[in-house]
């Protein structure tokens, strides 16, 4: 369902975008949310506090993640923001990968997901 990028492309420009949705189905289902202002909706339902732990502990993820110095780096947290929300499939992809996300657990719950968890998917 989530791939993990390296934070940097091969010409060395930086990848905000450490997790990726890649499973179809989810994808167009998250856009659906997206296209009915999913991305306000959602931001205004979480803790802000909250959100912005999830943020910071992103970012210091992809930072772990670098193998290269020699580019600049990537700032922000999920989808490269660092307050607010900017794609729910950034989000959701987090989440799936078993990070705290409370916008990624709220979009999961909506696109039927409702009982994911880490060790069900790593089963």
């Amino acid at each position: 369902m989530v791939i993990e990028n390296e934070p940097h492309l091969r010409d060395g420009t930086p990848m905000p975008t450490l997790f990726w949705l890649v499973d179809s189905e989810l994808h167009d289902a998250v856009s659906r949310l997206e296209g009915n202002g999913g991305v306000h909706r959602f931001e205004e339902l979480v803790d802000t506090e909250d959100l912005r732990r999830t943020h910071l502990e992103y970012a210091q993820r992809r930072r772990r993640a670098t193998v290269r110095d020699d580019s600049i780096q990537s700032g922000g947290g999920v989808g490269g923001t660092r307050v607010g929300v900017k794609c729910l499939h950034a989000h959701l992809a987090n989440y799936l990968v078993g990070a705290h996300d409370p916008v990624g657990e709220l979009v999961a719950k909506q696109v039927n997901l409702p009982e994911f968890t880490v060790e069900n998917v790593r089963e």
